[in-house]
């Protein structure tokens, strides 16, 4: 069975497949989310252990459920 990639690169994966779907720049959303343009990055690297009300605000900004956000992490 092939090793699945760590659980904070597939995280990070989603967020920007779903941030890039709705059409905003990495820029764009983090301001909309009300945090920092580089932890976003972070998220997305995979580099950043999130916080759950940091996911929370994820998932409001693009207008998904956290079980939506986390589908197929």
């Amino acid at each position: 069975m092939a090793k699945r990639a760590d659980i904070l690169v597939r995280f990070g994966k989603r967020v920007r497949e779903l941030r890039t779907e709705q059409g905003y720049s990495q820029e764009s959303f983090a301001h909309a989310c009300e945090l920092d343009r580089t932890y976003m990055g972070g998220i997305e690297r995979g580099e950043r252990n999130v916080a759950l009300r940091n996911i929370e605000r994820i998932a409001g900004t693009l207008g998904v459920s956290i079980a939506e956000l986390t589908d197929g992490v």
